[in-house]
């Protein structure tokens, strides 16, 4: 049997993206029949590959699953959490295989969050590259002018780097609260909420309802479901990529 590079054996997995799993193995906590291993070593099904002691399997033909949850506030985008906190995965529970998030929504964010034990996949989506959007309903307080609105959508320097453009489109204005539709095409840690403190706005609350092609709909807070043939077509079209 042909053997692989073992960071894309563990991305394939679904654990984590191959950058991450490069990581992991130059760090030393990835193992093959015991043995420290590097990025560039290859393993076969017969090989025991271990992350933290925890074993990656080497699937001969996998069951990909590809699902949408509406994720509810006071949850974190973890498989689990050392502080106690409820996690993603514990609405998941009856799918029947290990899934992985695709991407992250903070805790006191809400909305579509994609899962998959597809590696390619979920990499394909989250490469910079690709630029997929998203789409978030935002309400902010107490009010919005047109020189943050500006700000917003040419870019606002976050964490020393200036976001890229975004489309800010206000929805719904009233006393003291604002709700604005806001489409990005990168995906930074918070990045909604930094954009808007570094204008001045307050977030009071922050729901994704799109991933590229893919809307959240009426899907209910807490449940989730499979992606349509449609969906899975769209979303494979918009990363331009033969993702099988």
């Amino acid at each position: 049997m042909e053997k692989k590079r073992i960071q894309k054996i563990i991305a394939d997995s679904g654990y984590c993206s191959r950058r991450k799993a490069e990581a992991l193995m130059t760090s030393g906590r990835v193992k093959v029949n015991g043995h420290p291993v590097k990025p560039g070593d290859k393993a076969g099904v017969r090989d025991i590959i271990t992350v933290d002691g925890e074993r990656i399997y080497i699937p001969k033909k996998k069951n990909y699953i590809y699902l949408m949850l509406n994720k509810p506030r006071g949850y974190v985008t973890t498989m689990s959490d050392e502080m106690g906190r409820r996690c993603v995965t514990e609405l998941l529970e009856d799918v029947g295989e290990r899934v992985y998030p695709v991407g992250r929504l903070d805790r006191n964010s809400e909305g579509l969050l994609l899962f998959t034990n597809d590696g390619n996949f979920a990499n394909s989506i989250m490469h910079p590259a690709k630029q997929i959007t998203k789409t978030y309903r935002v309400t902010v307080r107490p009010d919005i002018n047109d020189e943050q609105l500006v700000a917003l959508s040419d870019g606002v320097v976050i964490d020393g780097r200036k976001t890229l453009p975004a489309n800010v489109v206000v929805k719904d204005k009233e006393q003291g609260r604002v709700v604005l539709l806001i489409t990005i095409r990168e995906g930074r840690n918070r990045q909604i909420r930094k954009m808007c403190e570094a204008v001045g706005l307050e977030v009071a609350r922050l729901r994704r309802i799109s991933v590229g092609p893919l809307k959240l709909g009426m899907l209910k807070p807490g449940t989730y479901r499979e992606l349509t043939a449609e969906e899975l077509r769209a979303i494979r079209n918009a990363i331009g990529k033969d993702v099988k």
